[in-house]
């Protein structure tokens, strides 16, 4: 796949005779109409077998070789040009198709109210093939350690018939919001504990979870070894039942890390006891707080690198966010929450209001701002085909076992089409 960036004056049909592609391939990849303008700055994904290379100020065939890490030798036959002469500024070259790395992938699925919607039900049904686990979000631990779950409608149809192993999350959700009473509770109350996974176990075994997900958060900083020990025992009642254990971790860069959503969450000791964790590295930028990218790289990147002195790397999976925010300026403390978009709505935000799409070098995110038709400023970072093959990239680097989405429903077709062609994706069938 070559990820190209428009440019002012371009046309699908241009674009595509760049590439050697078709206008039809470039639409269905990017779910375009053909009838609306493409937007200054938006970037397209562009179906080929490998990809082009413009020739840069500064480069030569060594350095562009060790950036695609493919011989200079090989790089030159391929493009039948002699290895010994300078490249033109502007010259086209051919990266052949590089190999695919083995991850597993991951997405949660939540149903809204007691019902799942149309859209959930078709995001699921068109993206199922590309999981390794789907993961209904979620089972809820009533005080007594019952579980309330969540709606299902034919979730795990779709995803037995798609071999997507199904996970089963358990959350400290109460009346909306995650509880520190809720969770301190279970993690200290053994006869609770003892309910609560006699209950997992058996849900499990019913109705197919290959994987039990602990996603516990805002517990209280002193239950921090309480929760290791509940998933000491609650890894040992799993494995005897043949099923995989998970946890979502809040984004740490450090073990000492003050903060509610932190100090209970505890590296070393999952990177012991569970199968894998979600690192949930997202939300930099969230609805209450001020615009700014909501997975920025280099944030990211801390965390990955903190994690992986905690625990190795085939244990860690990528969170990874399939939305964005429309915030309201001037932003106040308290005020208006940012509007969540998918990558799709926010380009169209873009076009709508005649706006160029910007670019991030520090947090390899795109952003714009626009006034609306009240005469109030906005400013949307969201996520596109360059900004998810920076979190591939570092995948790649760092050899984690794979990704996990927060969450189906918002459209972001280039993330689907790079995934599965940066990757293999694991199937346990």
């Amino acid at each position: 796949m070559q990820i190209y960036v428009v440019k002012q004056g371009d046309s699908i049909y241009d674009i595509a005779n760049t590439f050697g592609s078709s206008v039809e391939d470039i639409v269905s990849a990017n779910e375009l109409d053909l009838n609306q303008q493409l937007v200054i700055g938006q970037a397209l994904v562009i179906p080929i077998v490998g990809e082009f290379y413009f020739v840069q100020p500064g480069d030569s065939l060594y350095t562009i070789s060790q950036q695609y890490q493919i011989s200079v030798s090989e790089l030159a036959s391929i493009n039948a040009i002699d290895p010994n002469q300078p490249l033109a500024v502007g010259f086209r070259l051919y990266i052949p198709e590089q190999d695919r790395v083995l991850i597993e992938s991951n997405a949660y699925v939540e149903p809204i109210g007691d019902t799942v919607s149309g859209t959930l039900i078709n995001a699921t049904e068109k993206h199922a093939d590309k999981l390794t686990y789907l993961a209904p979000f979620s089972y809820q631990v009533n005080r007594d350690g019952t579980l309330a779950p969540p709606p299902l409608a034919n979730l795990l149809e779709i995803a037995n018939r798609n071999d997507a192993a199904l996970m089963l999350v358990v959350t400290n959700l109460e009346e909306g919001a995650f509880s520190d009473e809720l969770g301190s509770l279970i993690v200290n109350d053994r006869a609770i504990q003892e309910t609560l996974l006699d209950e997992i176990v058996t849900t499990a075994q019913a109705l197919g979870y290959r994987d039990v997900h602990f996603d516990f958060e805002f517990l209280p900083p002193n239950d921090r070894e309480a929760y290791n020990q509940f998933l000491r025992t609650a890894k040992s009642r799993l494995s005897e039942a043949n099923l995989l254990m998970s946890t979502a971790l809040a984004p740490k860069v450090s073990a000492d890390q003050e903060g509610p959503w932190y100090e209970a969450h505890d590296y070393q000791a999952h990177g012991e006891i569970v199968d894998f964790v979600v690192l949930m590295t997202y939300e930099w930028g969230y609805s209450g707080g001020p615009p700014m990218a909501v997975s920025p790289i280099d944030q990211v990147e801390r965390v990955v690198d903190y994690a992986l002195s905690e625990m190795p790397a085939e244990k860690i999976m990528l969170g990874q966010n399939l939305y964005g925010y429309d915030w309201t300026l001037p932003f106040e403390p308290g005020g208006e929450f940012a509007r969540a978009i998918s990558p799709q709505q926010a380009i169209a935000l873009a076009r709508d209001y005649n706006q160029a799409i910007s670019y991030d070098p520090v947090a390899q995110a795109p952003y714009f701002q626009y006034f609306d038709q009240e005469g109030s400023e906005h400013e949307v970072w969201f996520e596109d085909g360059r900004s998810i093959d920076a979190k591939f990239n570092l995948i790649k680097e760092k050899r984690l076992r794979g990704i996990s989405y927060w969450k189906l429903g918002l459209a972001f077709p280039q993330n689907w089409i790079l995934l599965t062609d940066r990757f293999d994706i694991k199937k346990f069938t």
